[in-house]
């Protein structure tokens, strides 16, 4: 499969996205993961997105872009891919376009997932991250919860909420993605790409999304 996920932050994309891996061998690629990973290992564009980063600026566009075209001419990308979170707004959902076209690579479709505020509010405020840099384990004090004593259960440390995670900073996030990443909506429905999935239980979304495929 060859997907792109949108969705508000809670909506279950990471979940989502992990499932659907599992399903076809397609590769799971957020910006994160490809700035980390070309950080990492040194390379031009790492070292110059790397600059940004220590001065806390934003990566330009058009570096995102060129490490984008490196990470999907890889060979893991060969049984499919799907866009975790990326792009976030029109000129990067431009800029993709003309780079799927040059590298002849046609999009099955675009999953939207739709949950409503208050399930989002939920899921995030209820979230609990291993503190442990190396670990960071994802909890759920409702549905998953660390050890009684609030700490992680595969590596020990304790277990924190996150400060992008409180009511407050919860609902600013869903204010920039309303003003920022929604509009990709009406973007890939004139494009003809959209379809939306419900997404209160990640496991019916994924079933959905596989019968769309």
């Amino acid at each position: 499969m060859k997907i792109i996920l949108l969705g508000a932050p809670g909506a279950g994309k990471g979940t989502v996205a992990k499932l659907l891996t599992d399903y076809d061998g397609s590769v799971q690629i957020s910006t994160g993961d490809i700035l980390r990973a070309a950080v990492k290992e040194g390379t031009d564009l790492g070292r110059e997105a790397k600059g940004y980063m220590d001065r806390g600026d934003l990566v330009p566009d058009g570096l995102i872009m060129q490490m984008m075209e490196v990470r999907l001419q890889q060979p893991d990308c060969e049984k499919g891919f799907i866009l975790d979170g990326f792009p976030r707004t029109i000129p990067q959902a431009e800029a993709l376009k003309s780079l799927l076209e040059k590298l002849h690579i046609r999009l099955d479709f675009v999953v939207n997932l739709e949950v409503p505020r208050d399930v989002i509010l939920d899921r995030l405020t209820t979230r609990r991250t291993c503190s442990n840099p190396d670990c960071q384990e994802i909890y759920n004090i409702k549905s998953n919860p660390p050890l009684p004593d609030g700490t992680c259960k595969k590596c020990g440390s304790m277990t924190i909420q996150r400060d992008d995670e409180t009511e407050e900073a919860i609902l600013n996030r869903l204010e920039t993605y309303n003003l920022k990443t929604a509009p990709l909506i009406g973007f890939y429905e004139k494009e003809g790409l959209i379809k939306t999935f419900a997404s209160v239980n990640s496991a019916d979304t994924v079933e959905a999304v596989k019968k769309a495929l």
